[in-house]
């Protein structure tokens, strides 16, 4: 595992899809992410704290230099809670629960994003306004109601295959509807 390389397809994927979703300042990006696939293994078999510190930080700072909230959902063994930063929960009203991530009981990458916000919280459920999965975690549950699948030149991460989405608000009225131009 190069974690060079590791940090460098992480930041093309995550750079990739904030600008095809066009996803904007003051909106939320949730991370799903098994450092067991990431290294050729099984979810939930081998997680990795080395590549859980390559692909945060180049998330994290693809998330900050465009003015977004980052949430990083936690393994099944926590439910799937997200962490975040406290001011991300009070700006959008999620609640917070009371636990603390460890690499086997919440994975390693909800560990690494606890271990590195500046005021890390711990929150059930979100509606985030994109997504990108690593390793086929599943956020889908996280992500606002119309969802749709942004496909990135960056396929993979590691050996963890890498799907993406945007939100969108649903389109309502029927044939006599019309719509706003396109953002």
């Amino acid at each position: 595992m190069n974690k060079e390389e590791l940090a460098a397809e992480a930041a093309r994927a995550a750079e990739e899809l904030i600008e095809v979703s066009g996803i904007r300042p003051g909106r939320v990006l949730v991370v799903g992410c098994s450092t067991s696939e990431i290294v050729g293994g099984k979810i939930g078999t081998c997680g990795s704290e080395e590549a859980a510190a390559a692909v945060f930080g180049s998330i994290y700072k693809a998330a900050r230099e465009h003015g977004l909230y980052l949430a990083f959902q936690c393994c099944e063994h926590l439910n799937r809670a997200l962490v975040t930063e406290r001011e991300a929960m009070e700006k959008f009203g999620w609640e917070e629960v009371t636990v603390r991530p460890m690499p086997h009981a919440g994975g390693s990458m909800a560990t690494a994003a606890y271990d590195n916000f500046t005021d890390p919280v711990v929150v059930e459920s979100i509606k985030a306004d994109a997504g990108i999965d690593i390793g086929q975690t599943l956020i889908g549950m996280h992500l606002k109601r119309v969802a749709v699948p942004v496909r990135l030149a960056q396929k993979t991460i590691g050996a963890a295959i890498v799907t993406a989405a945007r939100t969108r608000p649903p389109l309502i009225g029927g044939e006599r509807a019309h719509y706003p131009e396109k953002r």
